[in-house]
């Protein structure tokens, strides 16, 4: 199945790069340089101007790499799901649970990864089909909460996002987090268009999971 796929790739990721830059170029240049630094995981956030668009050039630049995927972030209702889905997203990330979403993913066989906070909006989300339910803000918790909500939840799969450092991503990936989700302290290097240090600090990100 099209969906077990998309989540074994993302597992085998391991760390998703959120892309959230003020344009279209900015976007595609940073997502480009955490692949050449071996992030495979790639979330284009719908606050990226034309993000369907930069979605859509990510999956034709990398169509011939299975070990690439690029997801859509910042999907707050089904119409943007739609034209993310339509434009190549192979998962969809929220920072909230949307029923409409979810049933429009599930029609569609892509992972839908809603953020939540809570048990009770954990267990919302994983009866409405999310398999991987996002951690958001990670900020706000501690590793532990992993193995908290394992605790009346044994089944649930969650990706922490917000605050994972190169300091704490080994700390959130012992505690049982299948996947991060890492954003600004990623791409320090986009505003001064060093796209190199992108790269550079990509590869040590991924020798840090990789660590583990």
């Amino acid at each position: 199945m099209k969906k077990v796929d998309v989540l074994n790739r993302i597992e085998k990721a391991g760390i998703v790069a959120v892309v959230r830059e003020a344009s279209e170029e900015q976007a595609l240049q940073a997502a480009e340089a955490v692949i050449k630094g071996g992030i495979k995981g790639i979330e284009v956030t719908f606050s990226v101007p034309h993000a369907d668009q930069v979605i859509a050039e990510l999956k034709k630049n990398h169509e011939a790499d299975a070990a690439v995927i690029i997801g859509a972030g910042t999907v707050l209702e089904a119409v943007t799901a739609r034209l993310a889905i339509l434009a190549g997203a192979e998962f969809i990330v929220s920072p909230c649970f949307d029923q409409e979403t979810a049933e429009l993913c599930n029609l569609y066989q892509i992972p839908y990864m809603p953020g939540c906070m809570t048990i009770t909006e954990m267990r919302q989300a994983m009866r409405s089909g999310a398999e991987i339910v996002k951690l958001f803000p990670a900020t706000s918790f501690t590793p532990q909460m992993i193995q908290s909500a394992k605790a009346p939840l044994p089944q649930v799969t969650i990706m922490p996002t917000g605050g994972i450092n190169l300091d704490n991503l080994s700390e959130w990936k012992q505690a049982g987090a299948l996947v991060v989700g890492v954003g600004g302290n990623l791409f320090k290097g986009v505003a001064a268009s060093d796209f190199n240090l992108v790269t550079k600090t990509a590869e040590e990100y991924m020798k840090r999971w990789d660590e583990q």
